[in-house]
């Protein structure tokens, strides 16, 4: 990866509808280059998919909610089990495995209150854990989906 790289996952990331062309004007390529680029960055797995970024007042899932989560089953089978839970409930955009007081962290979305409740039911009728602590968000400081680059490895060429 080079710094021409690094500038079109920048551009890509702040829109991954922008034209090749332009991206290649942007970065100093032709739009040939800059397409082969973006393919062999894809290939590779640097670009995962490309995504529409919804908003979530508009699509109905308004709440945020944090999901802590406490096991006592510390194991291959029951993780893979309750990854498998988890998969199944589209409210959970987020899910992670923590080092720490939690065991887990969901981020979860949903309409209203109500939802979450439904959504908490369902989840403790089908694994048991041994603590569920929610937080809801008031408000979004912050979010982006663009990852920072500066940390990007560079070619040996860039150095």
């Amino acid at each position: 990866m080079d710094k021409i790289d690094r500038k079109i996952l920048a551009l890509l990331q702040k829109d991954a509808t922008t034209p090749v062309a332009e991206i290649g004007r942007k970065v100093g390529l032709s739009t040939t280059p800059c397409w082969r680029r973006i393919q062999k960055m894809e290939e590779d797995g640097v670009i995962k998919g490309r995504v529409a970024v919804l908003d979530p007042a508009k699509v109905n899932a308004g709440v945020t909610v944090f999901v802590s989560v406490k096991t006592n089953e510390h194991n291959e089978a029951w993780m893979r089990k309750f990854a498998s839970v988890i998969d199944d409930f589209s409210e959970v955009v987020e899910f992670y495995r923590m080092s720490g007081d939690v065991d887990y962290l969901l981020r979860v979305v949903v309409p209203d209150i109500g939802a979450y409740d439904a959504f908490y039911k369902k989840m403790i009728a089908r694994i048991a854990l041994t603590d569920v602590s929610s937080s809801f968000a008031m408000a979004q400081i912050k979010y982006t989906t663009a990852l920072p680059l500066e940390f990007a490895i560079v070619s040996d060429e860039e150095k």
